[in-house]
């Protein structure tokens, strides 16, 4: 069975909100991603570390994080 989830992604001042699909079974180490939505975070994690945006946007929403100061 699966079921939809959004994954955070967080790489320095930005975000990433990625749809998943988790997997879960009986027992085992559920739930857990298919390789390929694991790819798919690795991807955006990588395009965020080096600031590339665009890239990161293909696979879902992108934000900027900006510190408030108290």
């Amino acid at each position: 069975m699966t079921r939809k989830s959004l994954k955070l992604v967080r790489e320095g001042n930005f975000a990433a909100e990625v749809p998943v699909n988790l997997i879960e079974e009986e027992g085992g180490w559920s739930p857990y991603l298919s390789s390929e939505d694991a790819l798919k975070i690795d991807e955006v994690r990588k395009s965020l570390r080096s600031g590339d945006t665009a890239t990161a946007s293909r696979y879902g929403r992108v934000f900027e994080l900006t510190a408030i100061s108290s």
